[in-house]
């Protein structure tokens, strides 16, 4: 195949999915439009923000689309009137109906953050984070109307550094997820590499993040504790409740307790804060009050004078 003669609408959203639209078009894949999600709101302020994908599209020249619904036939008749062989997706943020994948004469296929079937679903970097897994990957694969369950073309694995955060894994993930689509999708769009199906019986899934799954659980270990602080950096990020407000956790370790502490009391490890769980202590080592920047635990504890409550709110 020609990458040229390949129409390629491309489909994403966040910053994941820029490398495999950037790899496409210097492969020199003829992508014709690239389709994300409107502009949105964000930050403190609320002023409106366009998708990194938008961003990355407009600056190569691409004409960007960015529909509300699929439910408008406007909008199927538009993605039709583009004539396109391939729909490339990555992290785009919207289930795509089954009336859209009919619409690519040669079909769709989909960067995905893990290796599937594993962790299916829109959280699986940090899913696997949180679970503990000693590596995770990134999956080609063929789409299909049941979300992240059509065959695989192509799975390459990555794995986890035990202090690794998701934003540090998300930015790997994204550069390995782009090299591994272009390196196969020639040798599958000719036929030459066949897409496997999935193992039904080795499913897991991950759901959508929400601002409160940040908030530590007096359930936790210790090591749970300190795998969601990694798992939750960037976003939603980590943290407890303090003195009636919200203490963000970017960094912690886990140490023995040397004397029994309930879930959730405030302790001092040298000259650091430690948070105790059921089975050891979480160190903060670098922290974040609301409305002040990130400082080191030690930091943090010589700004409060050694008065820290006896205390911290799990939920």
């Amino acid at each position: 195949m020609n990458p040229g003669d390949v129409r390629v609408v491309f489909m994403g959203s966040p910053e994941f999915a820029v490398p495999s639209l950037n790899a496409l078009l210097d492969a020199g894949y003829n992508v014709v439009s690239a389709v994300s999600q409107p502009d949105r709101p964000a930050g403190r302020g609320g002023a409106t923000k366009p998708p990194a994908v938008k961003v990355a599209a407009l600056a190569r020249g691409l004409a960007v689309f960015q529909p509300e619904s699929f439910r408008d036939e406007g909008v199927r008749q538009h993605l039709a009137a583009l004539r396109p062989d391939l729909f490339v997706v990555a992290a785009y943020g919207k289930i795509l109906p089954g009336a859209v994948l009919a619409l690519p004469s040669r079909g769709c296929v989909n960067v995905h953050a893990s290796l599937l079937p594993r962790w299916r679903g829109p959280s699986p970097i940090n899913a696997a984070i949180l679970a503990g897994d000693a590596g995770t990957g990134v999956t080609i694969m063929e789409m299909s109307a049941k979300m992240d369950a059509g065959p695989t073309i192509a799975r390459t694995p990555y794995p986890l550094r035990a202090d690794v955060t998701a934003g540090e894994a998300e930015r790997d993930l994204a550069a390995l997820g782009a090299r591994t689509l272009v390196e196969t999708l020639p040798r599958w769009y000719d036929g030459d590499l066949k897409a496997e199906p999935q193992d039904e019986t080795l499913v897991t899934y991950c759901p959508l993040l929400a601002k409160s799954d940040g908030h530590l659980r007096a359930s936790m270990t210790a090591a749970e504790a300190e795998r969601a602080v990694r798992a939750y950096n960037p976003w939603p990020g980590a943290s407890v409740e303090y003195r009636g407000g919200r203490l963000a956790i970017w960094r912690a370790r886990v140490v023995p307790s040397a004397s029994p502490h309930d879930p959730g009391a405030l302790v001092l490890s040298g000259r650091e804060p430690a948070v105790a769980f059921k089975d050891a202590l979480l160190v903060l080592e670098e922290v974040q009050r609301g409305g002040s920047k990130r400082m080191p635990g030690a930091a943090f504890v010589n700004g409060e004078r050694g008065n820290l409550p006896a205390a911290v709110g799990l939920a």
